[in-house]
């Protein structure tokens, strides 16, 4: 019995050091089926995820999935330290258990008792000193089990504020996103907002910005998976539709969209790509992705058992009128639908594998129409103020509203070169 405690104490320390090591530590993919966090995430997730999806609220369903991120780094701490603290008792016990106890009954039970309590009162460094070690190699355990305790918290106080700036980073793209490209974002409506004089060189600004967004992805939630179990802020945005309504938009820009924005949607997609695969990777999701890429057409989307084609020919059909309608140039070749697809097929499936998984809905391709839509409220407004200045500027229109147009322009000019050599 005392070499069976002293094997298993030993494998759960060590299991634990390891683990921790690997997902706080390492700066790389955790490797290894045999792992506690992934144990802790598969015994959690998945009944959890399958008890909220079937809850008939949305909006409760919303936040009981964004308590989950938070709830999970928590409950992995106290396992973390639940291991640790009988894995050291049974070292203690595996030494025959050498305290000076006087409340402990003289059975393996009362003795088993004894070496937790040691474990506990040490592993969080109380230093009561009411139980005393006997022998030498119980002091040195419990100073080894002591200075754990202490990593065990310098650890949790470095990690958690590192999640929530890699979290807070990731979110205010995902917000300006919301101006950009709707809400939630969509591809067609990201170029109808950028169809305008020089809309192709602001658009290639912000490929750059996502190009490097989805780096940092890479690197952040490769290195702390449970990041992407963190819900944003609003129930209609996630960073995982955010990725791929970019990926959608370099998809068209690169096959169907040409325009000076083509050259840099293919950086953007390469490395966008490449985060949607490697988190597939983290998560183990290569067979649901195999079955995805196998399963294709209106019987597998019948069937209910992949998820629908999120761009049919009707759609297609639409999402080139939308593009049009906004004034993009597009390539009218018979082929054009069928390079889209050959793109598509380089991310869809591993974007859908990531939102079945992680309980995320991706975007449409062309946005469902909206009674009030505030974009479009305030483009009204904007082109009405444009078109008024317009007429203004035209002295044949209205002489009297064209002096005072232009008397303001210089007042304001005047005040611009005042407070500009004024010191600050």
């Amino acid at each position: 019995m005392r070499t069976a405690a002293l094997i298993t104490g030993l494998l759960l320390c060590l299991a634990v050091l390891v683990d921790a090591f690997q997902t706080i530590i390492l700066p790389r993919r955790p490797v290894g089926r045999l792992r506690i966090t992934r144990f802790f995430y598969l015994a959690t997730w998945v009944p959890w995820s399958f008890l909220v999806r079937h809850l008939p609220n949305r909006k409760v369903r919303e936040q009981l999935y964004s308590i989950y991120g938070p709830g999970s780094l928590l409950l992995l701490l106290v396992v973390w330290a639940g291991c640790l603290l009988f894995g050291f008792a049974l070292l203690f016990f595996a030494l025959g258990s050498p305290f000076a106890d006087t409340l402990a009954p003289p059975t393996h039970f009362g003795h088993l008792r004894t070496d937790l309590y040691v474990s506990g009162t040490t592993l969080f460094t109380l230093g009561l000193g009411d139980v005393v070690p006997r022998t030498l190699p119980t002091r040195a355990f419990v100073i080894v089990e002591c200075g754990t305790g202490l990593g065990l918290v310098a650890l949790v106080i470095g990690y958690v504020p590192v999640l929530y700036g890699a979290f807070s980073r990731r979110e205010i793209s995902v917000a300006l996103l919301d101006g950009r490209a709707g809400s939630p974002p969509t591809s067609a409506e990201l170029l109808r907002r950028h169809a305008f004089a020089g809309g192709q060189e602001a658009l290639v600004v912000l490929l750059v910005e996502w190009e490097r967004w989805s780096a940092e992805i890479l690197e952040s939630h490769i290195s702390y998976p449970i990041l992407c179990y963190y819900r944003s802020q609003h129930d209609n945005q996630s960073w995982l539709s955010a990725l791929t309504a970019v990926l959608d938009t370099c998809a068209l820009l690169i096959s169907i969209v040409p325009g000076e924005a083509s050259r840099q949607a293919q950086l953007t997609f390469a490395v966008a790509r490449h985060a949607l695969v490697d988190l597939g990777h983290v998560f183990r999701l290569e067979k649901m992705e195999a079955r995805l890429r196998e399963h294709e057409g209106a019987e597998a989307a019948s069937s209910g058992s992949v998820p629908p084609d999120r761009l049919p020919p009707a759609h297609f059909k639409q999402l080139c009128e939308s593009i049009s309608e906004a004034g993009l140039r597009l390539c009218g070749d018979p082929d054009a639908s069928a390079r889209l697809l050959a793109l598509r097929a380089l991310y869809e499936p591993n974007a859908q594998a990531l939102a079945a998984y992680l309980a995320l809905s991706l975007p449409d391709w062309v946005p469902e129409p909206r009674a009030k839509d505030q974009w479009k409220l305030v483009e009204l407004v904007r082109s009405k103020a444009a078109a008024s200045l317009t007429d203004a500027a035209n002295p044949a229109v209205d002489p009297a509203l064209a002096s005072l147009v232009e008397k303001s322009a210089l007042s304001s000019e005047a005040a611009a070169a005042r407070l500009h050599s004024e010191e600050h």
